[in-house]
């Protein structure tokens, strides 16, 4: 699988059916296969915080999640397929559950989140079998406690419902360290980490309209919907600025 560096995080070159069939094949093979999904926030937050970094680069994939790093990989000739976003790929995996009667846990977000995230996907896919949920806010390695009970508790629920996929939101860099001190003992096939995805599942996120995810404005929107954003949106030009002026170093290809 090609893949490329951008700022030292691996991405990989693939499309959305591509990520899709890995997933399936690792599922029918028993194997478990771990999912992350960078965008230029991550991308940025890696270069203050070598340890994200580090987790970032032990995944098994790394999707291209953000129009940002199309931009970047185009301008500096090492084009990307597509834009394969975490949402849109959590999405058509729950569509591939459904058709499969797949097993699904999901974990994160605030206390309710996820029960009313995994309500909403039964009642759309009802042939997924929703094996469990539980909320972000226990004691446990996202937090830098690693081992806690209550953490092992939600463990042993995951491992007793051996679920084929498992949405672990706990936002950049938690879930990541998350997955990444816990895949050995985790019983689960897919994991992905998925960010935002189980609040956009609750409803108590917006999805921007289908224009603005075609002009690669969905972070616009958002914007516009949540100027508090605006914080955290910086990092954009300045994620541009340091493709356009960064020289090769920045974005190049993995042998």
């Amino acid at each position: 699988m090609d893949s490329i560096s951008i700022m030292g995080v691996r991405i990989n070159n693939v499309t959305m059916d591509e990520v899709l069939n890995i997933i399936k094949d690792k599922i029918k093979n028993n194997k478990q296969y771990i999912i992350y999904t960078p965008n230029t926030e991550f991308v940025m937050m890696c270069q203050e915080d070598e340890e994200f970094l580090n987790y970032m680069n032990k995944s098994d994939i790394n999707i291209p999640d953000g129009i940002g790093l199309i931009y970047a990989a185009k301008l500096k000739g090492l084009p990307l397929k597509e834009k394969v976003a975490g949402y849109d790929l959590s999405v058509n995996m729950l569509e591939m559950a459904n058709k499969n009667n797949l097993k699904l846990y999901a974990i994160g977000s605030k206390p309710g989140v996820a029960e009313t995230a995994m309500k909403k996907v039964h009642e759309k896919y009802p042939n997924i079998s929703i094996v469990g949920s539980h909320h972000g806010y226990f004691k446990g390695s996202h937090l830098g406690i690693k081992g806690h009970e209550e953490e092992l508790q939600v463990i042993k629920e995951i491992n007793e419902a051996k679920p084929d996929i498992l949405f672990v939101g706990f936002g950049a860099k938690k879930q990541e360290q998350w997955i990444q001190y816990n895949k050995d003992i985790l019983n689960a096939k897919i994991i992905i980490g998925n960010g935002g995805t189980l609040d956009g599942l609750a409803g108590n996120v917006k999805r921007a309209p289908d224009i603005f995810i075609k002009l690669g404005l969905e972070w616009f929107y958002r914007l516009i919907k949540e100027p508090k954003r605006i914080t955290r949106q910086i990092v954009l030009p300045i994620f541009m600025i340091k493709v356009l002026f960064g020289g090769k170093k920045i974005v190049n290809l993995i042998k």
